[in-house]
């Protein structure tokens, strides 16, 4: 049914009207550019960046995040972060700064859903393991927003705007940036020599402040929910909180003798304050001095005491095994063109996957990709029927030979 041209062009003045209240500084979706250069879309109902979030969403890949682990793998607990719900974490925490400094609202929510879709099984420790395994079989190193960018516009051929995928490849939630200014061009060279300079292990920063707003809030989405993980499954103690640091306390207001289990919301609620007082009307996205000095510290506590926890990383060498294990085997397959191998069924013969992208991509990085889209339990279940022998059925005979 189309929408009767009165009614439309009503639309059409109300979204103009919103787009003049942003800032300077936002985004505006008249200024989309796709690979596949098709213009004009249709702008009232279905903006551009809009458009390019319901295309995160409707991906496989995106489905997979469901059971991807955020940091507490092979933990039985319903109730702790997986990548699904950190995602949307970021959706919204970016979306509460975008709004305060009337940025684009749909190009932080398209950027924020795809962020993290790159990451592997069993967290940053599977993302060490194949970074490891790149590198030996000489395909790079591997970086998980690298790998969200692949699975978007190569694997999948999403067709997503540059500024989305810009904001994909340049979140950095591991490193801390006190100050977030914008970087480059919207332009594809621009953002091929981006995605090669982090692929060689460099940085770089957003094209759009809404990229720098994603990036700041993938930073503190994290902070106090991985502690308030921490305390759900008993990773860490009161002898660990009880080096929580004195500037973070005093930021946050909390005494020696308050718990840290409801920490998350007043981490968010303090932070997402600093941020907007420090950004608006700012050419930067930024914290103040204090609350910088204070995420730091935070994520140098998470660090030691829930990353590195001796705990967390008891599996590590049966990990790593069954990452070197697999990406071998499924390198073999595909070599010895085993057409049996869940490789061929689940990514080569996959009918959502770009043919041009499995007609350019080596034995090794169809191995990357292939593993690297696992969910944790999927990794779990192919690793098992490459390692175990299958059952031999026979039918059953009675004592004189014949068939029941």
């Amino acid at each position: 049914m189309e929408i009767p041209k009165s009614i439309y062009d009503r639309m059409t003045r109300n979204m103009a009207a919103h787009e003049s209240l942003l800032s300077s500084r936002a985004t505006r979706n008249a200024d989309y550019l796709r690979r596949s250069g098709k213009r004009p879309e249709e702008p009232v109902i279905r903006p551009p960046y809009f458009r390019d979030a319901d295309r995160i969403v409707h991906s496989k890949a995106y489905s997979r995040y469901i059971d991807k682990t955020q940091v507490f793998y092979l933990v039985e607990n319903d109730h702790i972060t997986h990548r699904v719900l950190h995602v949307q974490l970021v959706s919204k925490i970016g979306r509460t700064i975008g709004r305060a400094l009337s940025l684009n609202e749909d190009l932080i929510e398209a950027i924020s859903l795809g962020h993290d879709i790159g990451h592997v099984p069993y967290g940053h420790l599977g993302e060490r393991c194949l970074d490891e395994l790149c590198r030996e079989h000489r395909i790079g190193g591997f970086r998980h927003n690298v790998q969200s960018v692949r699975f978007l516009d190569g694997v999948e051929g999403c067709d997503l705007t540059v500024q989305v995928l810009d904001g994909i490849l340049c979140h950095n939630g591991e490193v801390h940036d006190q100050s977030l200014a914008v970087e480059g061009e919207a332009d594809w060279d621009s953002f091929a020599a981006k995605l090669q300079k982090i692929e060689r292990g460099g940085d770089a920063l957003p094209l759009t402040v809404e990229g720098c707003v994603v990036r700041i809030a993938d930073s503190i989405s994290y902070l106090g929910r991985d502690l308030a993980d921490a305390l759900e499954v008993e990773v860490i103690g009161d002898a660990d909180l009880a080096e929580f640091p004195e500037r973070c306390r005093a930021l946050f207001g909390l005494t020696k003798r308050e718990g840290l289990s409801g920490i998350n919301r007043t981490v968010l609620d303090v932070l997402i304050k600093d941020i907007v007082a420090n950004s608006y009307d700012a050419d930067c996205i930024s914290f103040s001095a204090e609350a910088s000095a204070c995420v730091a510290a935070f994520k140098e506590f998470n660090l030691h005491h829930i990353y590195e926890n001796p705990r967390l990383l008891a599996n590590e060498g049966k990990i790593r095994f069954m990452f070197r294990y697999l990406f071998e085997r499924i390198c073999e397959d595909i070599e010895e063109e085993r057409e049996a191998s869940p490789v061929y069924e689940d990514l080569i013969r996959a009918p959502w996957v770009s043919p041009a992208y499995i007609a350019a991509a080596r034995p090794a990085e169809l191995a990357r990709d292939f593993i690297a889209g696992m969910t944790d339990r999927y990794f779990e279940q192919v690793f098992r029927q490459s390692i175990l022998p299958e059952k031999v059925r026979f039918r059953y005979r009675g004592r004189d030979g014949h068939l029941p």
